[in-house]
């Protein structure tokens, strides 16, 4: 009997490493491939004697970088000012500055957790007619995070190659996703403390209204018992 020939088929082992390997680079690629979100807003600010202000709001984690890029058109007799604040309960002030004009670029870093307002004013300057028409135009960009890094600043400063600076963004968005979950879970961990604490409250209530309900009842059957015999109605 002539012997089996071997087969040349290449085993499970060896495949499935191989297939992961290129799933994970192909990962990578795409991850890397995807442009930076950022909060971009165009819009038009019209100008008063004592302007209310415009804000625009940004959910923010605590000690996060944030830029604002404000490009305002030119207006003359308008004063615009721009004023950087947050929601938390301190009612943090980051920057405020007055007369901002053309192209400015503002940089903080947030001290808690919330939403960071970018409010602006335009406001009249001098004797003007026609102040109803006053306006000026502003494009407002606000980039958070890691959409705020300069990577190529940091890639010409530590001498990265294209591959390490892009691998340095994805550790940043992946650090960004990693603060998501972990204020996301302290959220929920607050709302199921919170969702204890009313559950254990209502039980209180409800032994509280029961004991109270029958020490009426018995003062009740006590009290007319007592008020019958003082009647000679029962013995």
């Amino acid at each position: 009997m002539a012997p089996r020939a071997s087969s040349s088929r290449p085993s499970s082992s060896s495949f499935f490493p191989n297939s992961l390997l290129t799933l994970t680079f192909l990962g990578l690629f795409l991850l890397s491939s995807l442009p930076l979100q950022a909060q971009a807003i165009k819009f038009s600010l019209p100008a008063s004697r004592y302007p209310a202000s415009k804000c625009i709001w940004n959910s923010v984690h605590d000690n996060q970088l944030v830029i604002v890029t404000a490009n305002v058109s030119p207006g003359p007799n308008q004063r615009v000012d721009i004023e950087i604040v947050d929601s938390s309960p301190a009612k943090n002030v980051y920057l405020n500055k007055k007369g901002i004009k053309g192209e400015t670029r503002l940089a903080v870093t947030t001290h808690a957790e919330g939403e960071v307002g970018v409010c602006l004013k335009n406001t009249i300057e001098g004797t003007v007619s026609g102040t109803q028409s006053l306006a000026r135009i502003v494009d407002l960009d606000v980039d958070i995070g890691a959409d705020a890094v300069d990577y190529n600043a940091i890639a010409n400063q530590e001498s990265l190659s294209g591959l390490e600076t892009e691998m340095r963004k994805i550790e940043g968005v992946i650090k960004e996703l990693i603060d998501d979950m972990t204020y996301i879970k302290k959220r929920q961990e607050r709302f199921t403390k919170t969702n204890i604490s009313t559950s254990r409250r209502v039980h209180n209530f409800a032994w509280f209204t029961i004991f109270a309900l029958t020490a009426l009842g018995v003062w009740q059957v006590l009290h007319l018992r007592s008020y019958f015999k003082r009647k000679y109605l029962i013995d």
